[in-house]
């Protein structure tokens, strides 16, 4: 399976009986994997479907699931509440006796705040199980719209990244053929230092051959260039693999950066500090893109 990114969003949309709903899920990066269900109450049981279709799909990023549900208004009957209706009616007697107001009327009185109420509904368990059961379907579907849209993204980071490591790699031979002139630019440099203190000494040429040499043992990058250009090879292992690699690719992006570091402050030539520069801000681009694999 190619990457995935970690960022998406997918919905899906579901109806039962008296019942219809629509599910969505979101998702960003995230170093674990962290999901969280929001739905409407009496829809509860469903939190524990959504946390397990997100960890049986997704290994990081931080997911939320929201569940909005609606019944049909006349689902569940109304009734008028009579207590509230014979509170309006004592109120209203005193000013019907004195003339100041008209005998209310049936529907007048139908429309006040509080004398109709929708009636609920007598839970069924069955009915109930299999509402749940066609929600936490739907709510799969959601889950599984998300991973397609994370995979997209995969695909838009893989051909981004594969990019960067070519760049990275041709730093890499740049800078080989640059580390191949550092002896004999050493030598010199060594050479120009001990003549300019102790002139022509009898010996000196071959106290700056062994000097120069001991220098360039220190100065010496292939080592680095060496684990540079493997790394190179395990990332697109990686981008080219199956399964999550955005933990390996981040431990991998450290060490990359690590023999950079190194291979500049070894560095003898401008040239290959420059190098060695270019080739630490492209790791970082590689970084940068790196955090949104999951």
């Amino acid at each position: 399976m190619p990457l995935s990114g970690m960022t998406g969003f997918g919905r899906a949309e579901g109806a039962l009986g008296d019942w219809s709903w629509a599910v969505e899920a979101r998702s960003v990066n995230g170093r674990n994997l962290e999901a969280r269900f929001r739905g409407p109450p009496g829809f509860e049981a469903l939190e524990r479907a959504a946390r397990d279709g997100a960890q049986a799909r997704f290994q990081r990023g931080q997911l939320n699931i929201g569940l909005q549900a609606r019944r049909a208004e006349s689902a569940g009957g109304v009734r008028v509440n009579a207590e509230v209706l014979e509170r309006y009616l004592q109120l209203g007697a005193p000013l019907i006796a004195a003339g100041k107001a008209a005998p209310p009327s049936l529907d007048g009185l139908l429309a006040l705040r509080g004398v109709v109420e929708a009636g609920d509904a007598v839970v069924d368990p069955e009915a109930q199980a299999a509402l749940e059961a066609a929600v936490a379907g739907s709510i799969g579907a959601a889950l599984d719209a998300l991973a397609a849209a994370r995979d997209q993204e995969g695909a838009a980071l893989g051909v981004v990244l594969s990019g960067l490591l070519e760049k990275i790699a041709g730093q890499v031979t740049a800078a080989e053929g640059l580390a191949v002139e550092q002896p004999a630019v050493i030598k010199e440099r060594f050479a120009r230092r001990m003549t300019e203190l102790v002139g022509e000494a009898a010996g000196l040429e071959d106290r700056i051959v062994t000097e120069a040499a001991a220098m360039a043992v220190k100065a010496d990058v292939r080592e680095e260039l060496d684990r540079l250009a493997g790394h190179v090879d395990a990332a697109r292992a990686l981008i080219a693999g199956d399964g999550a690699a955005g933990r390996r690719l981040d431990f991998l992006t450290q060490e990359f950066m690590r023999e950079a570091n190194t291979l500049c402050s070894k560095s003898a030539l401008g040239a290959l500090t420059s190098v060695g520069l270019e080739l630490k801000a492209t790791i970082e681009q590689f970084r940068e893109q790196v955090q949104n694999v999951e």
